[in-house]
């Protein structure tokens, strides 16, 4: 058994400890003491007490999939539990890039993910009360506030520069290339600006732009120690060329997968033998990540194999059961620290068959 083999008792006892997750959750958003609007209205409609029938996270097939509509045309009062009632709510955004863009509320969510995630990174890379530089999406995205709290909880503050991606998608859609490039260069150039200027240790960003930030600056002579790189896609190809080119071999490179409605993603430390297939594990049992047969989506595809990918969210704050991603994955088996199934070589669904427009991701 190598040192990072599950053993099969560590899957048991997580999965275990998912299904008594699940009943508490359930239970407090089915209960008209503690439950929000949506769900009290949705299981009086159901013929179903999800109270009752739930005992495990398999009894939440029994749930439909949970439909973007419902964060885009609903106010955002029908999701506050009752217990946080009359507490003003922070209001995230996704998406976003043609019409209403789906809307999640949150009080402390975002602030519970990223101070775990801070265990799951290195000191030698992310100094301790030193700083940052956050070069991506800002304004309505829970990012902003996610990337900020956790620099906090390291002791540490934090420069932004602002992104809208919404924007880039927007003229790549219209195929006005140089107005791309032109606003890539304008936010990098902040950057670099900020690097000559001011000490900064830690990273975040997308893979594009520390690609661009690399052309027109020295990350590791800039005093950049760690990077923290969220995005999508990222090819086994395209992460050997930024460890390997962009990073030097040298920075450490800590790739994520997250959004608004999940939290965050890890990933395990790259062997060899990954042949540089980064592999993300979800924040269980807070959140639960799928790898489904897009036709047959109560079904989960073999190890190895392509599926859509399929989220479910669990937390007082907000549940979500079963929201298919716009994303499809490899599914991985555990892998210490994590006794549950990984996605790997996350990429927009349906990325063989068709052209899609990623921006700056």
């Amino acid at each position: 058994m190598t040192s990072d083999t599950v053993s099969p008792a560590a899957i048991q006892a997580a999965q275990a400890e998912l299904d008594a997750h699940v009943r508490r959750i359930v239970q407090w958003h089915f209960s008209p003491e503690t439950g929000c609007p949506f769900w009290l209205e949705w299981a009086r409609n159901a013929g179903w007490d999800p109270v009752v029938t739930v005992k495990g996270f398999s009894d939440l097939l029994r749930f439909p999939h949970f439909q973007d509509e419902w964060l885009r045309d609903l106010q955002p009062e029908v999701w506050v539990p009752k217990v946080y009632a009359g507490r003003p709510f922070n209001i995230f955004e996704t998406g976003g890039t043609t019409g209403m863009p789906k809307q999640r509320i949150g009080w402390d969510d975002y602030k519970i993910d990223y101070s775990e995630f801070s265990d799951k990174i290195s000191d030698a890379h992310f100094p301790r009360k030193h700083y940052w530089l956050m070069l991506g999406p800002t304004g309505p995205r829970r990012l902003r506030l996610a990337i900020e709290h956790l620099a906090n909880v390291r002791g540490s503050s934090c420069y932004f520069i602002d992104l809208d991606p919404r924007w880039v998608k927007k003229v790549l859609g219209a195929r006005q290339l140089d107005q791309a490039h032109a606003y890539m260069d304008h936010v990098v150039d902040q950057a670099v600006t900020i690097l000559k200027h001011r000490k900064v240790s830690g990273l975040f960003t997308t893979p594009k732009l520390l690609e661009a930030l690399a052309e027109k600056i020295g990350l590791w002579d800039a005093g950049i120690r760690g990077v923290f790189c969220g995005g999508t896609t990222m090819a086994p190809q395209y992460v050997r060329f930024i460890i390997e080119e962009v990073l030097e071999g040298r920075i450490g490179f800590y790739p994520t997968y997250g959004n608004t409605l999940m939290g965050l993603a890890a990933s395990v430390p790259l062997k060899p033998e990954d042949n540089f297939s980064i592999t993300y594990y979800a924040p269980q049992p807070r959140a639960v990540l799928r790898t489904v047969d897009p036709r047959q989506t109560d079904a989960v595809k073999s190890y190895g194999e392509w599926g859509r990918v399929e989220l479910t969210t669990l937390t007082k704050e907000f549940f979500m059961p079963r929201f298919l991603e716009r994303d499809e994955a490899i599914r991985r088996a555990p892998r210490a620290p994590y006794a549950w199934d990984g996605v790997a070589e996350v990429r927009p669904f349906g990325a063989m068959e068709k052209n899609i427009v990623e921006g700056v991701y």
